[in-house]
């Protein structure tokens, strides 16, 4: 079924980074067509995948090169299906969201200040339709919308290495 196919998408995407599987296996979760979008909400001051769009596959891999380069993280986890948020918005070019929550301990690479967070993930998951035999794409399922909620706050700190200081944190 649609939502079967849908949810396995999710869950490649979400085995990609708990096993921090490498970028073109990353990569190879989101659509060709339509355009993937990356979007994780925060004050783009604050760093710089934050607060913009980054569309289509050299789009995403922009945003995990930046965050790659910036952050690790390590434990990363996600709750089961069952406690999934899922919409079926059904029709021509339907489209499944997912909302899950995971948790993981982020460190700055550079200062190398660390802190637990948790954070939510939407993903609109959909149909590839790109670039396949005649431009059709195989039809598989994948992840085209993936908007990120997290400790954008933490992370400033942690990057500019002001955040051991509080009350504990950071180390």
């Amino acid at each position: 079924t649609p939502l079967a196919k849908a949810k396995k998408a999710v869950h490649n995407l979400l085995t990609a980074f708990t096993q921090s599987l490498p970028l073109p296996t990353l990569l190879s979760t989101f659509t060709t067509t339509p355009a993937p979008l990356i979007h994780e909400h925060g004050l783009p001051t604050l760093a710089p995948f934050l607060g913009r769009d980054f569309v289509g596959q050299d789009g995403v891999q922009e945003y995990f090169t930046l965050v790659g380069e910036l952050l690790g993280f390590e434990g990363m986890r996600f709750e089961d299906e069952g406690g999934w948020v899922v919409g079926d918005f059904g029709g021509g070019d339907r489209v499944v969201v997912v909302v899950v929550r995971g948790w993981a301990r982020f460190f700055a690479k550079r200062t190398g200040e660390a802190w637990w967070e948790g954070f939510v993930y939407r993903l609109g998951v959909c149909r590839d339709r790109g670039e396949g035999i005649g431009g059709e794409g195989d039809g598989e399922w994948k992840v085209q919308e993936y908007r990120v909620w997290a400790d954008t706050g933490a992370a400033y700190l942690a990057l500019r290495g002001e955040l051991s200081g509080l009350d504990g944190l950071g180390r």
